[in-house]
């Protein structure tokens, strides 16, 4: 199977040399910033719910398949990246949603699950996005989500839940946000919104490019504001995209977006601030989805080398890499390696398998789609097993393991034993990887608002925040 291409500097060690010549310091602080160069810009990226063994997992696969650890953990052997630890607990739950995740490090303060930069007293606070804009900074958000999911909103918006689709598309609009890629058409498509409005034209009046496909996209890289919607709801799973000429050809995968993002932004002489989003992680691992689980960890990774390319090169850009929270801890659980290498077989998604199954369907239909997209032969057993499960008759001892999902991610464990915990999201503490001037600042153990403070101080846009009812 094809892979997306990988940037050969990761692949040789070529950052590790450049590092020790640089005269970049590699070990040091955990509180300060002590100014290691200027903080121009930041490429703020997120593996949305990311557990630990999600990113095991996708880095053993590569050394595997290709030979080679992946970009996170490469980083992390040359001593490039610093690395900690960070509690991403909300204000009201000990496990936390995306949005209360990325507004802990969007607007610097522990929110509720499910809001966006509003408290638990109602106060509004300025987001990221908003504050970088109004110190002459460029802004941008990659996704491979509805571009107004949870996680880039929480970087630029203030609403009550993150439920609100088409108000956090109007503000994008109002807040000017330069760079826009992702997927969530029904949220700017006036034939679809609740209010007819119609905010590609809006967008359009203001002066940005509108991209609805691959091709699009690259004619207007060079326009200074783009929007690029790609699908109705999220983007495809990366194993399911690899798969499909028509999807390769029309929607670009991460790394693409994000080296079109880096490369237009950085004509800008004040800097920029860029989230990076690989979302659908967090959607396998509520889905119990090995292949789209992994294959969506190793797009990541691949837009993990896209920023690092850049910003070894120089002293003014802090990169961060993280995760909001674990999601379904899932693990190659003891068994003979060629069980784990043969998710290398893979042509499609659990997902995949599940839309074209019902609880009409038969033990044989089960059974050939199952061996269709991964190669696995299913009992006729395993095939009933699931077929309860469509009819909501199956029980599991933990209730939350009767889902359709559920019970295909357990079934396929049988074959690749990569089992799972449960299908929704963990209290984890999480990874937090870091280069560049301000990641001094974050070594060890990290609550989740100490982001907001790092990236602001080093970015000496501080003068620009401010807590009070939004504005555009």
């Amino acid at each position: 199977m094809s892979q997306p291409t990988r940037r050969d500097f990761l692949k040789t060690g070529a950052l590790s040399t450049f590092l020790l010549g640089s005269g970049i310091a590699l070990a040091g602080g955990c509180s300060a910033i002590q100014n290691r160069g200027k903080t121009r810009n930041v490429i703020f990226m997120v593996s949305d719910g990311m557990s630990a063994g999600t990113l095991q997992m996708a880095d053993t696969y590569l050394r595997r398949k290709e030979g080679r650890p992946s970009n996170w953990i490469r980083l992390l052997e040359e001593n490039a990246l610093r690395r900690g630890l960070m509690d991403m607990a909300s204000a009201d739950r000990i496990v936390t949603d995306s949005a209360a995740a990325s507004a802990s490090w969007g607007g610097g303060h522990r929110v509720n699950n499910g809001s966006l930069n509003i408290g638990p007293d109602g106060t509004h606070h300025k987001p990221l996005l908003p504050i970088f804009r109004d110190a002459g900074k460029r802004t941008g958000l990659v996704t491979t989500t509805e571009i107004t999911h949870a996680t880039p909103a929480g970087f630029t918006v203030n609403v009550e839940s993150r439920g609100m689709g088409e108000e956090i598309a109007a503000q994008y609009y109002d807040r000017k946000v330069d760079i826009l890629l992702g997927g969530g058409n029904q949220h700017f498509d006036a034939e679809r919104r609740s209010d007819e409005l119609d905010l590609y034209s809006d967008f359009q009046t203001a002066g940005y490019h509108v991209a609805k496909t691959k091709s699009e996209l690259l004619t207007g890289a060079q326009e200074s504001h783009i929007l690029g919607v790609f699908t109705n709801g999220h983007l495809p799973y990366t194993l399911d995209h690899l798969n499909s000429d028509e999807l390769l050809t029309t929607i670009p995968t991460l790394a693409e977006m994000t080296d079109l993002a880096i490369n237009n932004l950085s004509q800008s002489s004040n800097g920029f601030i860029l989230q990076v989003e690989g979302g659908r992680v967090d959607h396998a691992a509520h889905s119990n989805d090995v292949g789209g689980l992994i294959f969506d960890q190793i797009a990541f990774d691949d837009a993990i080398a896209v920023a690092m390319e850049f910003a070894a090169n120089r002293d003014d850009t802090l990169v961060i890499i993280t995760t909001d929270h674990g999601n379904a801890n899932p693990g190659h659980n003891s068994s003979p390696d060629e069980y784990f290498d043969s998710i290398a077989d893979f042509r499609q998604t659990a997902n995949w398998v599940r839309r074209g199954l019902n609880a009409d369907s038969s033990i044989s239909e089960i059974q050939e789609r199952v061996e269709y997209a991964t190669g696995y032969k299913f009992s006729r057993e395993e095939a009933e097993m699931y077929r309860l499960a469509e009819r909501g008759e199956f029980r599991a001892a933990y209730s939350r393991m009767n889902s359709t999902s559920a019970v295909m991610g357990q079934l396929l464990a049988n074959h690749c034993h990569v089992n799972w915990v449960g299908g929704s999201h963990t209290a984890d503490y999480v990874e937090l990887a870091s280069f560049g001037p301000g990641s001094e600042a974050l070594n060890g153990f990290v609550k989740n608002t100490q982001l907001f403070d790092v990236i602001t101080e080093a970015a000496e846009v501080s003068e620009y925040i401010s807590d009070e009812e939004a504005v555009a």
